[in-house]
């Protein structure tokens, strides 16, 4: 048994490593420095992999087998001290290629820890919050610029990749929702996303915002009993976009707390990314698998 599941754990590893990674361009902010290397590991406080001390922006790269043209980029969450790069990543990313769609991985930078950024974030936010905000404050403007440099990336490549220039979405969870935002409210024409879907996103970071004159259609998520107290600030990001006139949608799960991403809590907001399928071909952003 304890062959097989070593077995299993390399030929995970070989199939993660098998995906393409591409390096985005990005600029240097001379007050943040890393001087720990970008980690990823099994984290036992939030129980599932994370990665540490992004200094480099990526991609990792999830081609579907049989590409409809729609792509997603996803934003993992994590406080901008980590990344939880499974639930909130990596199987939202396989789930999207078997429904065609094309999905990027993103790994913008975080702020710079220790080894343990999961345990850091989890002693600060106990002892000190104050000091996370002062630590993100510097950090999530190049995490937005990782985000609009990421839509370039897939829309200068759509053609290549047989995907349409003009379906490009940005997915993003928690402070992967912040990105997601931010990206929202600094685009330009070339790096605008059509459509964004904010999963339980963490918008008290983000501060005051305008809603965008050619604002993309978006569709929010997230539960009642968010223990961060997201849930609120999404109902207020959803008025605001219909109160401008701007496309809407909203799934808001009475149950569901924070970070569930594609982990089965049989609850109601398990079905999430089903909705959010549902949605995308409501509104022509896809096409049905074809069988």
């Amino acid at each position: 048994m304890k062959s097989l599941i070593l077995l299993t754990c390399i030929f995970t590893s070989m199939t993660v490593l098998a995906q393409k990674m591409v390096d985005l361009p990005y600029e240097t902010n001379a007050d943040v420095h890393w001087s720990t290397a970008e980690k990823e590991y099994y984290s036992n406080i939030w129980e599932t992999n994370v990665i540490t001390n992004v200094a480099i922006p990526r991609l990792e790269v999830f081609e579907a087998d049989q590409p409809n043209g729609t792509s997603v980029i996803v934003a993992p969450g994590g406080g901008l001290y980590g990344l939880s790069i499974n639930s909130e990543g990596r199987d939202v990313a396989k789930w999207l290629n078997n429904h065609g769609i094309t999905a990027f991985v993103l790994k913008y930078r975080l702020v710079p820890t220790s080894v343990d950024g999961i345990k850091e974030i989890t002693e600060e936010s106990t002892n000190n919050p104050a000091k996370i905000g002062e630590r993100v404050a510097p950090v999530l403007p190049l995490s937005i610029a990782d985000g609009l440099a990421a839509i370039t990336y897939v829309r200068t490549n759509a053609k290549a990749m047989k995907l349409d220039p003009n379906k490009i979405g940005f997915m993003g969870f928690s402070a992967g929702g912040a990105v997601t935002m931010g990206v929202t409210f600094n685009y330009t024409m070339a790096t605008r996303p059509d459509f964004i879907v904010p999963v339980y996103p963490w918008m008290t970071v983000i501060g005051d915002y305008k809603i965008p004159e050619d604002a993309p259609p978006m569709l929010v998520i997230c539960a009642s009993d968010d223990p961060l107290g997201l849930a609120r600030p999404s109902t207020i990001l959803y008025t605001d976009w219909v109160t401008s006139g701007k496309n809407a949608g909203m799934h808001m799960y009475s149950k569901g707390g924070h970070g569930f991403g594609m982990k089965k809590q049989q609850l109601a907001s398990d079905n999430w990314i089903e909705q959010f399928y549902s949605w995308a071909l409501t509104e022509g952003l896809t096409k049905p698998t074809l069988n």
